[in-house]
């Protein structure tokens, strides 16, 4: 097996075709389709059933993918090992985070990581929380930020815990409901409580279906027999906190979009519904001396330099 065409019949695959996946490899059509034809002669076999547009791995194809994602898991992780034994700091390291949680984590942190190690190319990419794990599986990530509550967890991943957040239902302080409101900044765990049945009329905005966050939102309601009167949904978490500060909308957040919101009132959940913060990444894999060390900077930066606004963890930092 030549790497290359490891590398491109794995994208065919992922891409269904050869115009996406010659777009995403930067070659042309016709290449890529001259390298596939030239794979399969010498193994006499199809790798793609070709139906118009859209190419699906036959039994060969699937176990051709299979063993090519092996091996280039292992050349990297070959790599890896080489690099850390040298002490160059040479080498790439991929991270994946979801969109607008990481960003701030990462700009706070990247200069440390740069000083230790200089000549690393970091590779930063937004993702949501189930194509990050997915990539982790295929090894085409290093270590992941990721939100969710223990049902989503993979059994081929090793999760390392950051935090838990809770999370908060928020709506506009000129809201008849939010009289007994407390005043900003009150530590998030002497926040007052507010029954989800108490807002059954009022519209809300969440997010997006399927998403980690809104299955637990969605237990949530369940769990006192309350359908939320929903007008649209989102992928945005700075959209929900828009909704509800402009008193369109009220919404349901985590603890981590609790600072700085001075128009809005937040309220604890009966039940104190939560998710987990964590790293992850493959088990059994390899890690860099690279990765770890970004490991230990996203937890130093969710504990000490970001906490949430509870008053165990001011305790902690007196």
């Amino acid at each position: 097996m030549e790497l290359r065409q490891i590398e491109y019949i794995i994208k065919i695959a992922e891409a269904g075709g050869i115009t996406r996946a010659a777009e995403q490899l930067f070659i042309t059509q016709s290449a890529l389709n001259q390298q596939l034809l030239k794979l399969e002669a010498e193994l006499g076999i199809q790798l793609f059933h070709r139906r118009k547009n859209n190419f699906t791995p036959t039994d060969a194809g699937e176990v051709y993918i299979k063993y090519g994602r092996e091996i280039l898991q292992k050349k990297r992780e070959a790599y890896n090992i080489i690099y850390d034994l040298a002490d160059n700091n040479l080498g790439h390291f991929s991270l994946a985070f979801s969109p607008e949680r990481g960003i701030e984590m990462f700009v706070a942190v990247y200069q440390a990581f740069h000083q230790r190690f200089p000549k690393i190319i970091v590779e930063p990419q937004e993702m949501r929380v189930h194509l990050q794990l997915q990539q982790i599986l295929k090894g085409y990530v290093d270590l992941g930020l990721i939100t969710l509550q223990e049902s989503d967890k993979l059994p081929d991943l090793e999760y390392e815990h950051v935090r838990y957040e809770p999370l908060l239902l928020a709506i506009s302080r000129q809201n008849a409901l939010a009289q007994n409101a407390a005043p900003p900044n009150t530590y998030i765990d002497e926040l007052p409580y507010l029954d989800l049945t108490q807002l059954k009329n009022e519209p809300f905005v969440l997010m997006f279906k399927n998403s980690t966050l809104r299955t637990i939102i969605d237990t949530a309601f369940k769990k006192v027999n309350t359908l939320p009167n929903i007008i649209f949904e989102t992928a945005s978490n700075r959209t929900l906190i828009t909704m509800a500060k402009n008193n369109i909308a009220s919404t349901i957040v985590s603890g981590e979009y609790y600072y700085y919101q001075q128009d809005i009132a937040f309220y604890r959940i009966p039940g104190d519904p939560q998710w987990e913060v964590c790293t992850v990444y493959k088990k059994g894999s390899y890690r860099s001396q690279a990765a770890i060390y970004f490991n230990d900077l996203i937890k130093e930066y969710f504990t000490k330099t970001n906490p949430l606004l509870l008053r165990t963890n001011m305790q902690k930092n007196t």
